[in-house]
């Protein structure tokens, strides 16, 4: 029963920090973010909400099979510090308009899922997997960033 209550809690922190973010992008991606540059291979708006709501899962998920093998310890911890750079990214980008402070966010963040993902192959090899499509989308979304810097500099 225990088990169970630690996955909806780690699945439900990931789903609150992507409620959270898609409450501040909302507000900015008809508005501000129309009137962007946007870099080569930018997708279309409606792909981000799915794309995160598997990757949320699947960050939760891992999360929860390295708690079950290993309790709370130096692998939680940095997830917890990545899914609060996660966090941090959105109002840096839309809250703030801020293409520059959400680069050096996700450059940090980016850093914080290799971490993460060694620490959590030491403990559950098939967690840190669960890991590498947020790493890859995340990657994906530092070059958008890096271009929505450099295409829109103000």
């Amino acid at each position: 029963m225990a088990s169970g209550l630690a996955l909806v809690g780690f699945l439900g922190l990931c789903l609150l920090v992507g409620a959270a973010d898609g409450a501040v992008t909302a507000s900015a991606v008809h508005g501000w973010y129309l009137s962007l540059i946007r870099p080569p291979g930018t997708p279309p708006n409606w792909l981000f909400g799915p794309v995160w709501g598997v990757l949320y899962a699947l960050i939760g998920t891992a999360a929860w099979m390295v708690w079950r093998r290993a309790g709370a310890g130096p692998a939680l911890l940095l997830w917890g510090w990545q899914l609060g750079l996660n966090a941090a990214w959105t109002p840096a980008f839309f809250g703030l308009h801020s293409p520059r402070l959400a680069l050096a966010v996700i450059a940090a963040l980016v850093v914080l899922i290799v971490l993460t993902i060694r620490a959590f192959a030491r403990i559950d090899r098939r967690a840190a997997w669960l890991m590498v499509p947020y790493l890859l989308w995340t990657g994906y979304a530092l070059y958008l960033n890096a271009g929505f810097f450099w295409l829109n500099p103000r």
